[in-house]
């Protein structure tokens, strides 16, 4: 294995079942040091509000900033940034940008009633949430594409107000962040980060008011206080390493599937890229392509680390087989990298996103294909969904009854009432009941 760029397995191995699951295993709790210098974090800006985040960025982030406002980037300066970047910047980050709010204006949702023939009216009010906070690492990193996934979905869903907080180390503000936040609409901009942005964000300050739910993704700290938050705001997901699941007949040509597999393996260490294929001789020529292809890398070291230690070549019966280890595994991105790969969908039950045919690498759906690019991870799509305008709006019930209707219903209730011994809950139905049953 020392030797091994990426480890092969096969389905028929002894001992498979195993060392899928131990492959597959990731455990995204924080350490408890981690979850201590947050919690001290939090109680401080809980507690001393604009003065706790001016002295943790000059603490964190290497910087002085006068007051409270000046965290705050003027409006003016955020339209600059998208002003002054290169042309061809610009129009892809509005290519991306009209191609996401396009997709997602398709997620929007009425609301809905309906009348009884007595008149009693039943339904659900849709409505957006007022104020969200989305949080964008900072510094040198670049994530506009960050901003665009997650701030646009909130506009079209009618957030009233969308406040974005990123890190400026030593001062630095990255110019195509804020280019895309302008692009996108954000409403207001601070040059806050870590566990202080996200305090800042969930019980407010005297400067910041308090959201109603952060999105976004962080670091180790950021997710530890999101998760310590919970509760008081709403979140979006804990997300996990990204990864990539890629089942392939063994005619996409194998450079192809190795620069896909890189394309998550370059995230980070801790990223997971696996390839399902029945082709043997395949599997072959994607080692020896990922092997070709690694020296020329830009994050070799990271790539190299990463399908070391959570990659896999996987050699499987059939297609079925393939289908059926990856709804087992519920990746994050499932390409499909077959012919008629449209005919496999009545098949795949847990997918963040899928990705059809040879011509779609997941890269594109990170960037500007219009769909969600925050998706479960860790196998929570079997019960999560991408990120989109729903997390944005909230449901309410609608229930109106006539005379006539709360008079029948009263009857109903008033006996599973009496039956769970709620006496109250049976006499406030009972008041409704016609012709005086109640007295």
């Amino acid at each position: 294995m020392a030797d091994t760029l990426i480890r092969r397995m096969s389905t028929a191995d002894v001992g498979f079942d195993l060392a899928l699951t131990t492959l597959l295993d990731w455990e995204s709790a924080s350490n408890p040091t981690v979850a201590e210098t947050v919690a001290k974090v939090l109680a401080k800006v809980r507690a001393e509000g604009d003065a706790a985040l001016l002295e943790f960025t000059r603490q964190f982030d290497g910087w002085e900033p006068a007051s409270a406002a000046a965290l705050e980037i003027p409006r003016i300066r955020i339209q600059a940034a998208l002003d002054n970047i290169d042309v061809d910047v610009r129009e892809a980050l509005e290519t991306a940008a009209e191609r996401i709010r396009a997709y997602h204006q398709h997620q929007c949702q009425e609301s809905w009633s309906y009348r009884e023939a007595d008149g009693t009216l039943l339904g659900q009010q849709i409505t957006a949430l007022e104020r969200v906070g989305l949080y964008v690492p900072g510094g040198k990193a670049t994530y506009p594409s960050s901003v665009l996934m997650n701030a646009i979905p909130a506009k079209v869903a009618g957030v009233d107000e969308l406040i974005m907080v990123s890190p400026t180390p030593k001062g630095f503000v990255n110019e195509m962040v804020l280019a895309a936040a302008a692009i996108a609409g954000v409403d207001r901009v601070l040059t806050i980060g870590g566990a202080q942005a996200v305090a800042a964000l969930a019980h407010g300050t005297e400067s910041i008011p308090k959201v109603d739910k952060i999105v976004g993704p962080g670091n180790i700290y950021v997710a530890t206080a999101k998760r310590q938050v919970f509760g008081s705001v709403g979140l979006d997901m804990i997300a996990g390493p990204s990864e990539i699941l890629v089942i392939c007949d063994g005619k996409t040509d194998p450079d192809w599937i190795a620069m896909d597999l890189f394309s998550q393996a370059e995230h980070d260490e801790d990223a997971q890229s696996i390839l399902l294929s029945s082709d043997a001789a395949f599997l072959d020529k994607v080692e020896a392509s990922i092997a070709r292809l690694l020296p020329e890398s830009e994050r070799a070291e990271i790539i190299r680390q990463s399908l070391s230690a959570r990659g896999a070549l996987i050699l499987v019966d059939d297609m079925d087989e393939a289908i059926s280890l990856s709804n087992r595994i519920a990746p994050e991105h499932l390409e499909l990298s077959v012919d008629n790969a449209e005919q496999l969908l009545p098949k795949i039950r847990h997918a963040g996103a899928i990705f059809l045919g040879r011509y779609t690498p997941e890269a594109l759906g990170d960037y500007c294909a219009g769909p969600n690019h925050v998706l479960p991870t860790s196998g929570t799509a079997r019960f999560s969904s991408p990120l989109g305008v729903y997390d944005f709006q909230k449901r309410s019930s609608l229930i109106g009854c006539s005379a006539a209707g709360a008079s029948e219903l009263a009857k109903v209730a008033s006996i599973l009432a009496r039956g769970e011994s709620l006496t109250a809950h049976a006499r406030s139905a009972e008041y409704r009941l016609l012709g005086g049953e109640n007295e």
